[in-house]
């Protein structure tokens, strides 16, 4: 063998390491950026800095996701992404719960069974959520089963689920809007959403993955540079202020 050969073997074996690194990253970095919102609620016992919402729109976006691989079979890296960003939410929903029911100063609780749409999302119990998924995810399933063998259907699935993962940023920046502060939100993990997206959407290009997953990038990307000028700009309003 020549030095050709093994100099040709050997880079085979780099670009096969660095594509397994990437999906490591790519599967296991999506549950990164919550860590330090994770502790800052956990130290500070408060949770109205985070919008709940932001779990809502990953677990949808990312149930569908998965139903969009049963039709239409997209890189494994980005589903076994899916199941680590589900269980990320579930694990960030149980915390907050656990925090409002220790803060809580009244007796009176909201439940999914109210059926209340004032209080969508915003239950009290963290079973309340599970059951919500599930009424999701079953009716979801039995449809997909049905019209899996549809191009037009699955295209679609794709695309809603993409474009919902686009809307992850939104809640947090209507809820920053709303309260005219980013106090209580964790800035580190919106660098980290950042730094993320920019990495996804590199992956997305020379993966070649489907051009739902592309635009998704770019929404995400744009939502994430707007939380990020909401912070400036709060935290300069406040110094104004101060001042």
């Amino acid at each position: 063998m020549d030095n050709g050969q093994v100099g040709e073997e050997d880079g085979g074996r780099l670009w096969l390491f660095l594509g397994w690194v990437a999906s490591c990253v790519m599967v296991f970095g999506s549950a990164v950026p919550y860590a330090p919102q994770y502790q800052q609620i956990q130290r500070t016992k408060n949770t109205e800095g985070f919008s709940t919402r932001v779990c809502l729109v990953l677990l949808v976006s990312n149930i569908l996701r998965i139903l969009f691989w049963f039709g239409k079979r997209f890189e494994l890296t980005l589903l076994l992404q899916s199941v680590v960003i589900i269980f990320t939410m579930l694990v960030m929903l149980h915390l907050c719960c656990c925090i409002q029911n220790s803060n809580r100063m009244s007796t009176k609780q909201h439940h999914i069974t109210d059926l209340d749409p004032q209080f969508f999302w915003s239950w009290d119990g963290f079973e309340d959520y599970l059951i919500f998924l599930l009424a999701f995810t079953v009716p979801c399933s039995f449809i997909t089963l049905i019209l899996m063998d549809s191009a037009l259907f699955v295209n679609a699935l794709g695309s809603l689920a993409v474009m919902s993962e686009a809307m992850l940023g939104i809640p947090q920046l209507v809820q920053n809007q709303r309260n005219r502060s980013t106090f209580g939100m964790s800035v580190k993990m919106v660098l980290l959403w950042m730094a993320g997206d920019c990495f996804k959407m590199a992956y997305f290009v020379l993966n070649e993955s489907p051009f739902q997953f592309l635009l998704c990038g770019l929404a995400q990307i744009l939502v994430d540079l707007s939380i990020l000028f909401q912070s400036c700009f709060y935290n300069q309003e406040t110094v104004d202020k101060l001042e």
